[in-house]
C-alpha cells in the first residue's frame, strides 16, 4: 500500500533532526516532528537524509533516528504513509544502512550519490546490492551540498533496473532535471518509476510542467519541512490543476516564483546554502517545535540563531523579519503571498485584519491565509480523507516530559 502511495505521488517532508543545545537527541522533539508530518497529511518522510544531517552515522544517531519516527508512524498512522530512509557511504555501509532500515519497518531507500571516489559504474552497482534488501529511490543531489554532475547514461542504466522505484530530483539545475527524465523514458521502465522533485528553488514548475512527456507526480523535499499543512494543500490544488482546473493552473503558476522566493530565505541562497538546515530549524524553532537550530556541525548552523541569541540570526530573512524589513514593499509582500510564508513565533495567533496591515502584521497573517482549511484555535477543521486533524497548538504535537 505505501509503495503505491509512492508511485502515485504524494507529499514527503524530509525530516530534520532535533537537537538539545548539547547537540545530543532531543528525543521528544524528535517525535514531536514526526506526528507534526502526520497531522499535517504528508504522505511520508524521508528520515537520515541530507535534511537529517548526514553526520547522524559518525555520532551513532543513525538508528536511533530511524527507530522514533518509525516507532510514530506504527502507532499513529491510520492510513497509508511512507517511510523513507537514506542511505549512505561505499556498497558495504548503504547495504548495512538499507538492511538495519528494513529490519525497522522501512519501505524504501533513497540512496545518497556522494560516495568519495566512486565512477558511475560503482554508484550503479552499488544501486543494485542496496535494491536487493529495499526499493531503491535514485537521487540527484546539488553540488552545492556535496552532490555531483551524473551523466544522463547513468540514469537510463539506473532506470533500467528493477529495484528502482523512484527518482529524487534535486540538481537545482533545470537542464539536468530534464536529462533525468528523458533518461528514464528511454529505459522501458518509465510507467513503473515515480518522479519526485527535489528542487526546492523550482517546485511549483517541476508540479506542473510535463517534461519530455512524463510528469513529475510529487515532491520529496527539505522546504516542505516546514508549512507542511500548507504543503499538502498546495499539492491537492496541483491535482486539481492536473485534473483541467485551469483558473487553479493560473493561480499556482502566479504563485511559483513567491514560494521560490520563501525558499531562498529559508535555505540561505545568499550564503551559498551555508545555513539551509539551520533554516529549516528557525521556522520549526518559531512555531515551537524545536527548542534551537543546532547542527551536529556547528558550522551547519546560523552563529547565534538559537533561542536568545538573536543577532546572528540575521543572516535568515526569516530571523524576525529583519532582513525583510530592510528589502523594498514590493519583494516583502511577493514573500508574504508564498505558501505557507509566516515570521517564526506567528504559528498559532489569529489572523489580524486583511487591509491596513503593517508589514509585520502582513508577516504573522501569511501562514493563516495558507492554512485557511487545516486548522483554527477553536475546531480544527479535518484534513483531506484518511488523514486526522491537524493540531491548533504545538501541544498536542509535543508528547509530555
Amino acid at each position: 500500500m505505501s509503495l503505491d502511495l509512492l508511485r502515485a505521488g504524494t507529499v514527503i517532508p524530509a525530516h530534520p533532526l532535533a537537537l538539545t543545545a548539547g547537540r545530543t537527541l532531543d528525543e521528544r522533539r524528535q517525535r514531536a516532528l514526526t506526528r507534526y508530518y502526520l497531522a499535517s497529511g504528508a504522505g511520508g518522510v524521508a528520515v537520515a537524509v541530507h535534511t537529517t544531517q548526514f553526520e547522524i552515522r559518525e555520532v551513532g544517531l543513525l538508528r536511533p533516528v530511524l527507530e522514533i519516527s518509525a516507532e510514530v508512524v506504527a502507532k499513529e498512522a491510520d492510513r497509508p504513509f511512507v517511510l523513507v530512509a537514506g542511505a549512505c557511504g561505499d556498497t558495504a555501509q548503504a547495504v548495512a544502512e538499507a538492511e538495519l532500515a528494513a529490519s525497522l519497518g522501512y519501505h524504501a531507500v533513497l540512496l545518497s550519490p556522494k560516495v568519495p571516489g566512486a565512477g558511475e559504474a560503482e554508484l550503479l552497482e552499488r544501486a543494485r546490492a542496496v535494491g536487493e534488501v529495499l526499493p531503491v529511490i535514485g537521487f540527484y543531489l546539488q553540488e552545492a551540498v556535496g552532490g555531483r554532475r551524473l551523466s544522463p547514461s547513468f540514469w537510463r542504466s539506473l532506470s533500467e533496473q528493477e529495484s528502482l522505484v523512484a527518482i529524487k530530483m534535486a540538481p537545482f539545475d533545470r537542464y539536468r532535471t530534464v536529462d533525468v527524465v528523458r533518461a528514464v523514458a528511454a529505459s522501458g521502465r518509465a510507467d513503473d518509476i515515480a518522479l519526485y522533485t527535489g528542487n526546492d528553488d523550482n517546485i511549483l514548475t517541476d508540479l506542473l510542467t510535463p517534461i519530455a512527456g512524463r510528469r513529475v507526480v510529487g515532491g520529496l523535499l527539505g522546504q516542505w519541512a516546514v508549512w507542511t499543512r500548507a504543503a499538502v494543500l498546495m499539492f491537492e490544488e496541483v491535482r486539481r490543476a492536473w485534473a483541467g482546473d485551469e483558473e487553479v493552473l493560473r493561480s499556482l503558476l502566479g504563485r511559483a516564483a513567491d514560494l521560490t522566493d520563501a525558499n531562498g530565505a529559508v535555505f540561505d541562497v545568499a550564503g551559498g546554502f551555508h545555513g539551509c538546515i539551520a533554516g529549516v530549524h528557525e521556522v520549526l524553532r518559531g512555531q515551537g517545535l524545536l527548542a534551537g537550530t543546532w547542527c551536529l556541525d556547528p558550522r551547519g548552523a546560523v552563529p547565534g540563531a538559537g533561542r536568545g541569541d538573536r543577532p546572528g540570526a540575521r543572516r535568515l530573512s526569516l530571523a524576525g523579519g529583519r532582513r525583510l524589513r530592510r528589502r523594498q514593499p514590493g519583494r516583502l509582500a511577493a514573500l508574504s503571498r508564498a505558501p505557507g510564508f509566516v515570521r517564526p513565533g506567528a504559528a498559532g495567533r489569529p489572523p489580524r485584519a486583511a487591509t491596513g496591515r503593517s508589514r509585520r502584521q502582513t508577516l504573522q497573517c501569511a501562514e493563516a491565509r495558507a492554512r485557511t482549511a487545516s486548522s483554527s484555535t477553536s475546531t480544527p477543521r479535518p484534513g483531506p480523507v484518511g488523514t486526522r486533524a491537524v493540531p491548533s497548538t504545538t501541544s498536542t504535537v509535543l508528547p509530555p516530559t
